[in-house]
């Protein structure tokens, strides 16, 4: 599984991705193909590698060495068809021969750059000076590529001769010479334009013969590029977004005032608060209650893109966050695609929980299951939830599910979302300010009984009175 599998099933980690500061071609396949990750040491070894980069970048001395390595990452184009075709012993053309050279020195330029920071043996970029040599053989120093005159001692006398032959062909057409005078001109140029080219045509085949035996060198400095620029962007996205390093392994996960990257931001800008939560999650099931609008939804959505940011190797956006590895994030939080398919959203739903117990009886998995079988009778509805908690309460992958339904009696944990708090705000409260008005804290709760606070929420939003009066009065009278 690579990072691009994940993208539409998770508007939140599109969103992180899409943050990223990526500057080349290179680098974005790379961030695409970036696996799944489950080896504690590989993410720690990547965890260590971002806090790194983070601690240097804030040292204003290395300033304009960052800004040179980012630099050279937008003037990166993506060699890998060229590569590969030198790997099978192609000829390449001199466009693709200026290509090579101009990436070689990039690369020189960016080791030069992590060299003065510190970060050589992170970014572990090879050296390419052999191949930038072999491509600049009058030692310009530039990354512009021609067939020099020094590659083969025949192209500077026919070059001379060309350039003689051409002046004096511009000077009989400035006069207006007679075709007698200009046509052995014209075959002239066309006969040293076609040895010329043949000679060219013998040196870019020399030259490709020395790059088939570069050809690994020069993949491995794609790949190294293309990291050190996925690699800059995570460290610049960590600093400015405040984000955490994770801990890995155990079997719990824990976060302290974790958020999720795109709500917090939008509320940012419309100047509304945002409430960071602390959360666990332990093998086995745990149901998430609450009252609607208490954001259940959001923070199983949090939960995903923590975790798939976590095991994609970046950092979390939470204050402390202690991760446990799973095989994959499985979120049954709607699903559009089946449902333009033509599926309803139960047919689409109860599909994809099905899939999902397959796999939690192989997999140790994420399972996040928003509201289950909420759009079918409540009597089989709650028969299903009951059913669903009961497979996976002693399996090993860690479950959460919303639910509004009571007296499920599954033995599980439960936490509650506190909610409606008419204390959390000075502004006079109504249907525009609802929603400053909810505390998003998780409380343990021991009953079975879910909250029930959607009649007090229907009075304060002012809905028609005799609805509530109709429906308070069935309550006490089921």
């Amino acid at each position: 599984m690579q990072l691009k599998d994940k993208l539409k099933q998770d508007a939140g980690l599109q969103y992180v991705v899409e943050a990223l500061e990526v500057m080349s071609a290179a680098g974005r396949r790379t961030l695409l193909e970036q696996p799944w990750l489950t080896d504690v040491a590989a993410l720690e070894q990547e965890a260590t590698n971002v806090e790194l980069t983070v601690r240097l970048m804030r040292d204003p001395a290395n300033k304009m060495p960052f800004v040179e390595m980012r630099h050279q990452m937008m003037e990166l184009h993506d060699l890998r068809g060229t590569v590969s075709a030198l790997a099978h012993h192609t000829v390449v053309d001199e466009i693709e021969l200026f290509e090579i050279k101009s990436f070689a020195y990039h690369t020189m330029r960016t080791v030069r750059a992590a060299d003065q920071v510190g970060l050589s043996a992170t970014l572990a970029l090879p050296d390419v000076q052999a191949v930038f040599d072999l491509l600049d053989p009058d030692h310009t120093g530039m990354p512009n590529f021609y067939v020099y005159d020094s590659y083969d001692p025949r192209l500077q006398p026919l070059r001379e001769q060309l350039r003689g032959l051409q002046s004096q062909l511009a000077a009989r057409e400035r006069e207006a010479a007679e075709p007698s005078v200009l046509v052995p001109l014209q075959q002239a140029i066309s006969d040293l334009l076609e040895k010329q080219s043949a000679v060219q045509a013998e040196v870019v085949a020399r030259l490709c013969e020395t790059l088939w035996t570069q050809a690994a060198l020069l993949d491995e400095a794609l790949r190294r590029m293309g990291y050190t620029d996925v690699l800059i962007a995570k460290a610049v996205q960590a600093d400015d977004w405040h984000l955490c390093r994770p801990t890995y392994g155990g079997d719990d996960t824990r976060y302290a005032s974790l958020w999720f990257p795109r709500l917090r931001h939008v509320n940012e800008q419309r100047h509304l608060r945002y409430q960071p939560i602390d959360v666990a999650l332990q093998p086995g099931v745990c149901f998430i209650t609450g009252a609607n609008m208490a954001g259940k939804t959001v923070l199983l959505k949090t939960l995903s893109c923590a975790q798939l940011m976590a095991q994609f190797g970046m950092f979390v956006p939470a204050e402390e966050a202690q991760v446990s590895l799973v095989d994959d994030v499985v979120a049954c939080i709607g699903d559009e695609q089946n449902e333009m398919k033509g599926l309803s959203s139960y047919a689409s739903e109860i599909i994809k929980i099905s899939h999902t117990l397959e796999r939690a009886a192989e997999e140790r998995l994420l399972i996040l299951v928003d509201e289950p079988a909420r759009t079918t009778n409540p009597v089989e509805g709650k028969a299903i939830v009951q059913a669903l908690a009961g497979m996976l309460n002693g399996s090993t992958s860690q479950t959460m599910i919303t639910t509004h339904y009571s007296g499920l009696g599954t033995a599980c944990r439960r936490l509650r979302v506190r909610g409606f708090v008419e204390s959390m705000d000075s502004v006079p409260l109504s249907p525009d300010t609802i929603n400053r008005f909810m505390d998003y804290t998780l409380l343990a709760d021991e009953s079975d009984e879910v909250p029930q606070e959607a009649l007090r929420i229907a009075t304060i939003l002012g809905c028609h009175p005799e609805l509530i009066a109709r429906a308070r009065a069935a309550l006490q009278n089921p």
